[in-house]
C-alpha cells in the first residue's frame, strides 16, 4: 500500500526511522562510504511560485531518488473528514493529465526504479529511485501530478473503497491493529488536531465528496507548500532548471495558514483502558509529550530514547525484557508515524509492549517508573550517554548510505520544510555532540515528571 505508517509503527528507531523494536544499535563504525560523517554538498533555490528545490549531489552510482513533499499530512486534515490526508495520498497515484492511470507506474518501472508514497502527521510524501538517466521524465511526471491530478467521481469512489478497505485489514480486523501509533495520541493530546483517528472513520471516508477533494488540493498541494529533493547522481544546475521549466509554469497560491495545533501542558497523569477483541494478550503503552522539535532540549530528548528504549542495552530493555521477563520486546519512539525529523508540531514519545497477563500491568509500571524516576534523579553516566549518541549518529550515518537515497530526501525536506534550510543537516552532529548529562537530567525532570504521562491498558478480547 502507498502509506506506510503500519511499517514505521513498528520500524527500528536509530535516529531517523519511526521507532525501536529492541534490537541493539550499530556501531560508529557504520558512517557513511561516501563522505566523512553528515558533509553532503546541498544545493537548494526557490522558484517564483514557491516550490523549494533541494539537490544533494550524489555520483558514487548512477541512482537518483527524487521526492515531493507537501506541507499537511493527518493533523491539518477537515474536521468530521478524518483520513482526508490519506485518502487523497491515494487519489495522487489514479493518475494525471498526460499520464492517464498506470502509465505513472510504468514509467517508473519501465525505467528499473521503484515508487511509492506515505502520510504522516505533518507531511504527505511522493518519491521514487531511478537510474540517473531517468530523472528528467521523473521531473516531469512528477510535475504532471502535482499540476493536473486525475480526480474525478469514479477515482474518488473507488479510493474510498481502497482506503476504508485498508482500514478495515489493517486496524479493525488486525489484532494490536492501531496499538499504539493510532491509540496513544487520541488518548494523550486535547486538541483535535492532534488527537483524531488519523486513518479514518469509515463513514466519514465515505462521506468524502469531489468538491472536498479539488479544495483540498488547492489549498494544500501548492507549489509554495510544497518541497522537491533530488539526491544522487545529478547536477544541480539542471536539476534547478528542469524544475523550473517543468514545475515554475504550476501557479501558486499562499502557503495556507495552520490551525492552532498547540497542546496544553499535561498536568494530570491520564489512563485508559480499551478492549481490542482480537488481541490473544494483553499489552501496555505509556508516552510523554516532548520538547518543542529543534531545541536543544528535544535533542536530549532524542538521546534520552536511546537510552531508556533504543535497543537491548537500553534502561527499560533490560527492567522489562531481560530481567522482568514481561515481554519478549519493547518498541517506541518519538514520532511513531515518520522519521524522527519530519513533523512540526506536538509530539509524543512513547514505549510499548504485549505482555502475558493483566496481573503484570502494576509490575510493569512500576518497574518502568523505577528506571524513569533514576533518569530523573541522578545523573546519568557520561559513557552511557556516549554510547547513547554513537548509536543515533550512526542511524545518520546509515541513512545517508541508503543505497535509494530516498531517505537522504526525507531528511532534506523535513529541513527545507519546516526551518527553510536544508543545510541544518550538517549541525546535527554538534547538536547532539552539545548535550551533556545536566541537561538529560534537567529534560528528564521536566518532561518525564509523572503527571506529563499517559498510560493505555489494551486487554486481550481474544485471550482463550
Amino acid at each position: 500500500m502507498h502509506a506506510r505508517i503500519l511499517t514505521c509503527a513498528f520500524a527500528a528507531l536509530l535516529g531517523l526511522t519511526a521507532c525501536d523494536a529492541g534490537g541493539g544499535g550499530s556501531g560508529a563504525e557504520n558512517a557513511p562510504a561516501d563522505g566523512a560523517g553528515l558533509d553532503l554538498e546541498i544545493a537548494y533555490r526557490t522558484l517564483d511560485n514557491g516550490l523549494k528545490v533541494v539537490v544533494a549531489p550524489i555520483h558514487s552510482a548512477p541512482l537518483v531518488a527524487v521526492g515531493v513533499y507537501y506541507n499537511v499530512g493527518f493533523r491539518l486534515e477537515p474536521m468530521g473528514r478524518t483520513g482526508f490526508a490519506h485518502l487523497f495520498e491515494h487519489l495522487m497515484f489514479t493518475g494525471s493529465r498526460h499520464l492517464p492511470r498506470g502509465e505513472f507506474d510504468r514509467l517508473i518501472e519501465g525505467s528499473g526504479g521503484l515508487n511509492n508514497g506515505s502520510t504522516a502527521f505533518d507531511v504527505t510524501s511522493y518519491y521514487e529511485a531511478v537510474p540517473s538517466s531517468a530523472l528528467e521524465a521523473v521531473l516531469w511526471a512528477e510535475a504532471d501530478r502535482m499540476a493536473f491530478p486525475d480526480i474525478t467521481e469514479e477515482t474518488l469512489t473507488q479510493q474510498k473503497g481502497v482506503v476504508a478497505n485498508e482500514v478495515k485489514v489493517n486496524v479493525l480486523n488486525q489484532p494490536y491493529g492501531g496499538f499504539p501509533w493510532l491509540d496513544m495520541p487520541q488518548v494523550a493530546n486535547q486538541n483535535w488536531y492532534n488527537a483524531h483517528n488519523f486513518y479514518g472513520e469509515l463513514e466519514e471516508i465515505e462521506s468524502a465528496t469531489l468538491e472536498e477533494a479539488a479544495d483540498f488540493h488547492a489549498r494544500y498541494y501548492s507549489p509554495a507548500n510544497a518541497v522537491l529533493v533530488v539526491a544522487g547522481d545529478a547536477d544541480p544546475d539542471q536539476v534547478f532548471d528542469w524544475a523550473a521549466q517543468y514545475f515554475g509554469p504550476i501557479p501558486s497560491l499562499p502557503a495556507p495558514a495552520l490551525p492552532d495545533i498547540s497542546e496544553p501542558r499535561q498536568e494530570v497523569e491520564k489512563t485508559e483502558t480499551r478492549t481490542d477483541p482480537l488481541a490473544p494478550q494483553p499489552a501496555l503503552a505509556f508516552a510523554y509529550h516532548v520538547p518543542e522539535r529543534g531545541t536543544d532540549e528535544w535533542y536530549a530528548f532524542a538521546l534520552i530514547h536511546e537510552m531508556m528504549a533504543g535497543g537491548d542495552d537500553s534502561r527499560l530493555y533490560r527492567a522489562l525484557v531481560q530481567d522482568g521477563g514481561y515481554a519478549s520486546e519493547i518498541f517506541g519512539g518519538i514520532n511513531m508515524m515518520g522519521p524522527l525529523f519530519a513533523y512540526q508540531g506536538p509530539m509524543l514519545w512513547t514505549v510499548a509492549l504485549i505482555h502475558d497477563d493483566a496481573g503484570q500491568r502494576s509490575a510493569i509500571m512500576n518497574d518502568a517508573s523505577a528506571q524513569i524516576e533514576a533518569l530523573r534523579t541522578a545523573p546519568v553516566d557520561p559513557a552511557e550517554l556516549e554510547r547513547a549518541r554513537t548509536k543515533l549518529l550512526s542511524g545518520l550515518y546509515d541513512t545517508l548510505d541508503d543505497a535509494t537515497r530516498i531517505s537522504i530526501t526525507e531528511l532534506l525536506a523535513a529541513f527545507a520544510m519546516f526551518d527553510d534550510d536544508p543545510q541544518r543537516i550538517h549541525e546535527l552532529e554538534a547538536r547532539f555532540a552539545a548535550v551533556t548529562p545536566d541537561l538529560v537530567q534537567q529534560v528528564a525532570q521536566d518532561y518525564l515528571r509523572p503527571t506529563n504521562r499517559t498510560v493505555l491498558y489494551i486487554d486481550a478480547g481474544a485471550a482463550q
